[in-house]
């Protein structure tokens, strides 16, 4: 992980997106992004992201997935309460990959979204 260029990350045991549990995941703000550099060949990316349920309900976000500059995948609005929503990106031949996730408005920017069940699988 590109310390400089990411975001406040919380890696954490026990995740939970509309109260479901999640053996482990990433956290992040409402606004952030973070950047990785891929050490090895790496096949997939796969997730389950959403707004964790330390936000009561609240929140309101938009979460992407970037590789080397480009889109690869991006959600549709997701709030607090709603199910996780499964993400599957390919990551073959990339050397960077970039979290993102945006706020639907200023006041969601400090709230708290999961990237749960993250993993990359490689080579």
């Amino acid at each position: 992980m590109r310390i400089a260029e990411s975001s406040w990350v919380w890696q954490r045991y026990g995740v939970s997106i509309a109260d479901r549990s999640y053996t482990h995941g990433v956290t992040v703000h409402g606004r952030s992004s973070v950047t990785i550099d891929l050490n090895r060949a790496c096949m997939s990316y796969d997730a389950s992201v959403g707004v964790d349920d330390m936000t009561l309900g609240l929140g309101k976000m938009y979460f992407s997935v970037y590789a080397d500059g480009v889109q690869l995948w991006k959600s549709g609005m997701v709030q607090g309460g709603d199910a996780a929503i499964p993400v599957h990106v390919d990551l073959t031949g990339r050397k960077t990959v970039r979290l993102v996730v945006e706020p639907h408005s200023e006041y969601d920017d400090l709230l708290l979204a999961d990237w749960a069940e993250s993993k990359f699988r490689c080579a």
